[in-house]
């Protein structure tokens, strides 16, 4: 088939969670079918994007920030659309999507996230997924660390959200989620539209290497862009209530943030080092003796935990990280979700190696068998073929059939 694939993040280098979904998505998509890649970058990088090897046509255009100051932005507080679908709509991405679609005959459209669907006008006509529709994050007492006044904001953002999806789901044959709780979201906000497919995040193990080398001593790893709210809450969380517990029963131990930091600077934290954007953490992570997932929000499944898990790098994490998993605590990985617990949980891995390692190898166990495109590509393919072949119908057959 001849596929538009559309993206609000340029896939390469695969440097946070979204670009690692989408290019293991694009990745499964080549090798099977013709695949147009449309996307935002970074404006620096526009001029000479990176070449993706898993596409045959790529258009990029400027992305367009969020600023919550711009009158675009605060007219959106007027409109029905999510305000940051409002504050960073792109008429160039737009006409760019209609020129792609007129050009050539595409025979499914996939829009990666919200942001990319939103474009929907712009094919019209052809049957199209919307791909990894995520709703967690607006949920109301997601960021609800700031007290009263804002809890009215995020309930309204909730509703215009819930509202938006309802509406928007119209226009697609088929929807994926990457989690079992974000499918019962989609139907809570749209119960009539049954089309939605389960997709988990996976890696592909040819990317990783099959040995490591040593492991640093009491070294741990959180990887993850601070711009993005649940991570930069984890790492907040992490750094006041859980890193003092721990330098206070393992002193040499070390931590090793990545991810770009934001407009703040990052806080100075005796044995913490801030790395800011890194290209490849996959080094990094498998030279770490643990990685923790402190995540408290949010949705979907955690690449940084299958990173770990493909470098046989021990995990310690929450409930919320570990939700959408498989996983077991004390069989794959650890879970706490009190500082006292977490603390605990990562001290033990540092002074436990042979336990550490046998959790490891489980969770690579665990993740060859559930969370590898071998085991995951299949069924996003089905979902595709299903889609474009027999649009919304043969979509909802197969959303309703039994597994």
């Amino acid at each position: 088939m001849n596929i538009l694939f559309l993206s609000r993040w340029y896939p390469q280098p695969p440097d946070n969670g979204s670009k690692l979904r989408i290019a293991n998505l694009l990745r499964v998509l080549s090798g099977r079918h013709d695949v147009t890649v449309v996307s935002f970058c970074e404006a620096s990088a526009c001029c000479r994007p990176e070449p993706l090897p898993f596409a045959g046509r790529v258009r990029v255009c400027p992305v367009r920030e969020f600023d919550p100051g711009s009158l675009r932005s605060r007219l959106g507080f007027l409109s029905p659309t999510p305000r940051h679908l409002v504050g960073t709509h792109s008429g160039e991405m737009e006409q760019l999507i209609r020129s792609e679609a007129q050009r050539s005959s595409f025979d499914l459209v996939i829009a990666s996230q919200l942001s990319m669907a939103a474009y929907h006008g712009a094919f019209r006509g052809i049957p199209a997924i919307l791909e990894e529709a995520e709703l967690a994050m607006y949920l109301p007492e997601q960021n609800s660390q700031g007290g009263a006044p804002g809890s009215m904001r995020r309930r309204l953002t909730w509703l215009k959200h819930r509202r938006y999806m309802a509406r928007l789901l119209d226009s697609f044959g088929a929807c994926t989620v990457a989690s079992e709780a974000e499918r019962r979201l989609v139907a809570l906000v749209a119960p009539g539209y049954s089309p939605v497919h389960v997709i988990p995040n996976f890696v592909d193990l040819d990317q990783y290497p099959a040995r490591v080398g040593a492991r640093q001593a009491d070294s741990l790893i959180f990887t993850g862009s601070l711009l993005y709210g649940p991570n930069l809450d984890a790492v907040l969380w992490f750094a006041k209530d859980v890193w003092p517990l721990i330098k206070a029963e393992a002193p040499n131990a070390r931590l090793t943030v990545t991810g770009e930091p934001g407009s703040s600077p990052a806080p100075k934290i005796a044995g913490v080092e801030f790395t800011g954007r890194v290209t490849d953490v996959r080094p990094l992570v498998a030279g770490s003796a643990v990685s923790v997932v402190p995540i408290r929000q949010g949705g979907g499944t955690r690449l940084k935990i299958l990173e770990a898990m493909a470098l046989r790098t021990p995990v310690v994490t929450t409930s919320k990280g570990v939700e959408g998993l498989e996983a077991e605590d004390g069989v794959h990985l650890s879970i706490a979700d009190t500082p006292q617990d977490f603390a605990r949980a990562v001290v033990n891995l540092l002074r436990r190696e042979q336990y550490a390692r046998e959790l490891a190898e489980n969770a690579f166990r665990l993740l060859r068998s559930k969370y590898e495109s071998g085991a995951v590509g299949p069924r996003f393919l089905e979902v595709v073929e299903l889609a474009a072949a027999g649009g919304a119908g043969a979509a909802r057959e197969a959303a309703l059939s039994p597994a």
